[in-house]
């Protein structure tokens, strides 16, 4: 029966600065809803879940269906910013490690969700002041993360926007690959990573994020 089944959310508040929410499906990392209020991010996750589930599906990716409608909160962690910029949370999940098969295909999702950037990018032409500072923002925190995963972090980046995105997500890939699932952070790193792109996606073709 719909609204039975409980599945969790985890809350990012702050995440681009103070009232701005984001949730995180924990069944399905990447699956992400970003918005003004917390209770409007909550109530729009199971539509954000089946759209999600459905995108893995075209893709030929196995999704499992999700019973009910039943979303709560479970935890609680604020985005937080410094001289180094943004640095985003991390929950309880997030130092789980996935199991081999759960790698690979959440290395498999991020790269679908790069093809949607991708795809964006051929459709969007000449960037907008706010659509070049998204994908900045984006090749920022792949550097970032692979950093923190042992990748090189200290290489220039491109002046073009566009190219630092692109050498950047090589650089976050390999940093991934080598670290492997059981690497401290991985699942947080997935997580974002895939989230984030998806939001870009949806950004340069007009839909905000």
């Amino acid at each position: 029966m719909a609204g039975t089944m409980p599945h969790a959310i985890f809350m990012e508040p702050d995440v681009d600065g103070p009232g701005t929410y984001a949730a995180y499906a924990a069944e399905f990392p990447g699956c992400a809803v970003f918005s003004d209020s917390d209770e409007a991010a909550a109530t729009a996750m199971p539509g954000r879940v089946a759209a999600f589930g459905a995108w893995l599906r075209e893709r030929g990716e196995p999704a499992p269906v999700v019973i009910g409608d039943n979303w709560y909160e479970v935890e609680r962690a604020p985005a937080r910013r410094g001289e180094d910029g943004v640095q985003r949370a991390a929950f309880s999940l997030d130092e789980l490690s996935p199991s081999d098969a759960e790698f690979a295909q959440w290395m498999r999702w991020l790269e679908l969700a790069r093809e949607e950037v991708a795809e964006a990018l051929d459709a969007t032409g000449a960037l907008t002041a706010d659509a070049e500072a998204a994908v900045r923002a984006v090749a920022e925190r792949d550097r970032a993360m692979a950093g923190a995963l042992g990748g090189p972090g200290d290489a220039p980046a491109a002046e073009d926007a566009v190219d630092a995105l692109y050498a950047e997500r090589d650089l976050l890939t390999d940093a991934l690959e080598q670290a492997g699932p059981s690497h401290d952070g991985v699942r947080r790193v997935l997580r974002l990573a895939i989230a984030d792109d998806l939001r870009l996606a949806d950004t340069l073709r007009g839909g905000g994020g």
